[in-house]
């Protein structure tokens, strides 16, 4: 069984349509609301994710807090995070494998996930 995709996105309506997609294509997908049910999803999973999809603007914890706390835990200091944010930063945000423009092309985020997690066993594919 392959890793799960942890997707931290606060819009539900956005989190859900991203899980189901990649749900439908044979993914793991655990998603949260926040930065901070983020980490604590992180502290207790038995197994890391193979890719974090981060949203930036959320509350309790923005996208830039996790990734400021991910990058100073060496255990989780290599998990692959593609951010998604509707904003547009004159450069790459530092620290992240790659960084989708919401809308969402929900082609690139497919091909992105196949990157970091590999296609799965029981997908479509």
């Amino acid at each position: 069984m392959m890793p799960p995709i942890l997707l931290v996105e606060d819009d539900d309506d956005i989190r859900d349509a991203v899980a189901e997609l990649l749900r439908d294509e044979g993914y793991d997908v655990h998603g949260v609301d926040n930065g901070e049910k983020a980490l604590a999803y992180l502290h207790q999973a038995a197994r890391e994710p193979c890719l974090i999809l981060l949203d930036l603007m959320m509350p309790v914890l923005d996208g830039w807090q996790v990734i400021d706390r991910l990058r100073g835990q060496d255990r989780l200091l290599a998990l692959p995070v593609v951010v998604m944010s509707a904003a547009s930063p004159k450069t790459a945000p530092p620290d992240v494998a790659a960084f989708v423009r919401k809308p969402i092309d929900l082609d690139l985020l497919l091909g992105l996930v196949k990157r970091y997690c590999g296609r799965p066993v029981d997908g479509p594919y």
